[in-house]
């Protein structure tokens, strides 16, 4: 099987909860890469270093060339998976499709973090490939969206469905961006495609051309996490602002606790094939 090289910006191994992925086999540690650009331009990229090359003079990167080979044995020997993320893998589809047909040899699966902003059929034809994605729905107001990203939010609601409905696990997040956050419009949008979808969220920090406003206030969060469980969401988590509570797995229907997680990692998982150990009542995700 023959397979082409790549040009990466990154090459490294993360917690797969750091992609954020958390009911994506816990514990998994991911090779990731990333190759450069993105088809957004959003003005609060952490990444933007490498996400907007071609784009914007300060954006740079240093290449490292990879074949998928190596990538995925090096994910076969930690037991582990490929990410593509930090930048929009939809633009390294070519390496996405020989990172998957290599890895399947070897029961090596492939995961993007994506903006979500492909057509049906980029999502047909990544779905082929991927195991899992979490797709970023930054907000659900289309003017916002094009202002904020350069592109209609529709093709990224319409991708969360699209994998979902070729089995590909999807997972969201949403960066609670100053005066475009709204948690009731955004989780009610993922609850109508299916409530046990898993919601991010993520804590704004200042960043690129948005440095000048503050971080979001951990009240803000915890009340967004309240609106997420009241419009039905079944898992809704936050990385560091709420403490271990808030990346913790508890079971919808008892509570009872299942998954505990460190910052960027796994602590201890008590399903029971999958489901939960005081109820017996099915944990959706892929364990």
């Amino acid at each position: 099987m023959e397979t082409a090289t790549y040009a990466t910006s990154v090459l490294h191994q993360d917690a797969v909860e750091r992609k954020p992925f958390y009911h994506y086999r816990p514990g998994t540690i991911a090779v990731s890469l990333a190759a450069p650009g993105c088809s957004f331009r959003c003005d609060y990229c952490v990444n933007f270093r490498i996400s907007q090359f071609g784009r914007d003079g300060a954006a740079v990167w240093t290449a490292k060339e990879v074949d998928p080979w190596a990538v995925v044995e090096r994910a076969r020997k930690l037991n582990g998976c490929v990410a593509l993320s930090y930048t929009e893998p939809s633009l390294a589809i070519e390496l996405t499709h020989d990172l998957a047909r290599v890895g399947r040899a070897v029961g090596v699966e492939v995961i993007w973090k994506t903006n979500g902003f492909l057509t049906p059929a980029a999502v047909e034809s990544a779905a082929q490939a991927l195991a899992a994605v979490n797709i970023d729905v930054k907000t659900v107001n289309r003017r916002a969206h094009r202002r904020l990203t350069g592109g209609d939010v529709r093709p990224v609601l319409d991708a969360i469905e699209g994998f979902r409905d070729r089995d590909v696990w999807v997972e969201v997040s949403t960066p609670m961006i100053p005066g475009l956050f709204d948690a009731r419009e955004i989780a009610e949008a993922i609850a109508e495609i299916d409530p046990a979808i898993p919601w991010h969220l993520l804590r704004y920090t200042p960043a690129y051309r948005m440095n000048q406003l503050a971080p979001t206030a951990p009240q803000e969060i915890a009340d967004a996490v309240a609106v997420g469980r009241a419009v039905g969401l079944k898992y809704v988590y936050v990385e560091r602002a709420l403490g271990a509570e808030g990346r913790s797995t508890c079971c919808p229907r008892c509570r009872g606790l299942l998954i505990e997680r460190g910052v960027w990692s796994t602590r201890e998982n008590r399903l029971d094939s999958g489901r939960c150990p005081y109820c017996g009542c099915e944990i959706e995700g892929r364990w």
